[in-house]
């Protein structure tokens, strides 16, 4: 079961009422966008002076999604052509970078004619490219190297983006000939760093010492600059990451960012400091509800055959885990006996012809039944935008963005149903 979760009210109406409208078994995405508001502005809110937020719009690229933090963040981090074009159709235009291995010439030229506000560079090769096609336009483009430092041991995560053999950015022991590189190049301008060492780093004192780590180095990285008063920006990526499996227990923000601000108070020349993050700003505000189709017993062990599966849903097996999953019992099917007091401990899977479409094993669910619907939360990033949605040519699933509470009976009706479904 999924422990500490509730959903909104106004999201589980929303749910009921799809269920009602679909006349196959249900798969869909719900979106909480006042949820997504609220919790985006409590994190830039609790950022400190001289602190940026831009949005990493890999996390979730949904044009609701990027359109309710637009107002809220500074910018947006993109990674390709297809990004480009989602940011710039914003309803909300919002300044944003180019990152990434591996642009295109194509892209580049394309972000620089659309107004791109800095490159951030990944290799050698690509410092000469960007020089290349700024001259040919006649630009003089602002950028910043990615750096791969060396780290210790101690600043690792479940994902190293640094530290490591990685195709990421430039090793720190190439850093002043990059530099050098930079600052020879007729047409860029060095504007500071970037580094994403780690991702899903869900210890905050971890990522406190990572971010000292940085603030201390930047004085020598900035000293190899022709002009080092010129670089003012240190990019220091996202990596929050989302605690799935205990979801009351997630990343203590607030006290990373007063320590942060306590680091940049301490320097005599702090950089102006910017977060890129994606899935601690999107995770929580999205629901992927399935309907049950089928119960089975193989073996001795519980399947809940689902309406959807890993092809839709694909963060799961992404991050190696047995989902949280929330039990609604569909309200017009008649009680199951209270003497059925043995329950097996339920795997829930799609409908995929794979045995590793799984979204979740082992659950304790009381009372299932086919028709019921299972509530997989946390699903608002790095969920449905990384899955194979074409394996099987089963359609694709709805994504329905909800924007506000139902009438306050549907409300309440539906609160009543979740608070039966928990107990």
């Amino acid at each position: 079961m999924a422990e500490h979760v509730t959903i909104p009210a106004h999201v589980l109406a929303a749910i009921e009422k799809h269920q009602r409208q679909c006349s196959d078994p249900m798969a869909a995405f719900f979106y909480d966008l006042p949820a997504l508001a609220a919790h985006g502005a409590a994190i830039k809110a609790a950022l400190p002076a001289n602190v940026e937020l831009y949005y990493a719009i890999k996390a979730n690229s949904e044009a609701a999604i990027i359109d309710t933090l637009a107002p809220i963040v500074d910018g947006l981090e993109l990674s390709s052509g297809g990004e480009i074009e989602r940011a710039c159709n914003s309803a909300t235009p919002r300044p944003w970078v180019l990152s990434g291995p591996g642009k295109l010439d194509s892209e580049m030229r394309h972000a620089m004619l659309q107004g791109v506000e800095a490159f951030h560079i990944e290799s050698l090769n690509e410092i000469a490219r960007l020089q290349s096609i700024a001259a040919s336009l006649q630009l003089t483009q602002p950028v910043l190297i990615r750096i791969n430092p060396t780290l210790a041991d101690e600043f690792s995560s479940r994902l190293k983006m640094a530290g490591a053999a990685t195709p990421f950015g430039i090793d720190e022991v190439q850093l002043a000939d990059a530099v050098n590189a930079v600052d020879s190049a007729a047409n860029l301008t060095l504007r500071g760093f970037h580094i994403h060492a780690m991702s899903h780093q869900k210890s905050e004192q971890r990522h406190q010492q990572l971010l000292r780590f940085y603030l201390r180095r930047w004085p020598q990285w900035r000293a190899l600059a022709r002009d080092p008063e010129e670089l003012t920006q240190l990019n220091v990526g996202g990596g929050i990451g989302v605690n799935y499996l205990e979801p009351s227990q997630q990343f203590d923000w607030p006290n990373l960012c007063m320590a942060l601000g306590r680091q940049l108070e301490a320097m005599h020349e702090p950089p102006r400091v910017r977060f890129e993050i994606g899935r601690f700003l999107t995770a929580f505000c999205g629901y992927y509800a399935i309907e049950v189709i089928d119960t089975k017993v193989s073996h001795g062990e519980g399947f809940l055959v689902c309406r959807g599966g890993t092809h839709q849903f694909r963060l799961p097996v992404a991050q190696d885990h047995d989902h949280p999953v929330i039990h609604l019992p569909r309200r017009s099917r008649l009680p199951i006996p209270s003497n059925a007091t043995e329950y097996p401990p339920w795997t829930v899977v799609g409908q995929l012809c794979t045995p590793k479409d799984v979204l979740s094993r082992h659950q304790s669910l009381r009372d299932v039944a086919i028709g019921d619907l299972l509530v997989l939360p946390l699903a608002g990033a790095y969920g449905y935008n990384i899955s194979h949605a074409d394996f099987l040519c089963h359609p694709r699933p709805e994504q329905i963005f909800v924007t506000h509470a139902s009438d306050s009976l549907a409300t309440e009706a539906m609160r009543l149903a979740q608070s039966e479904a928990m107990n």
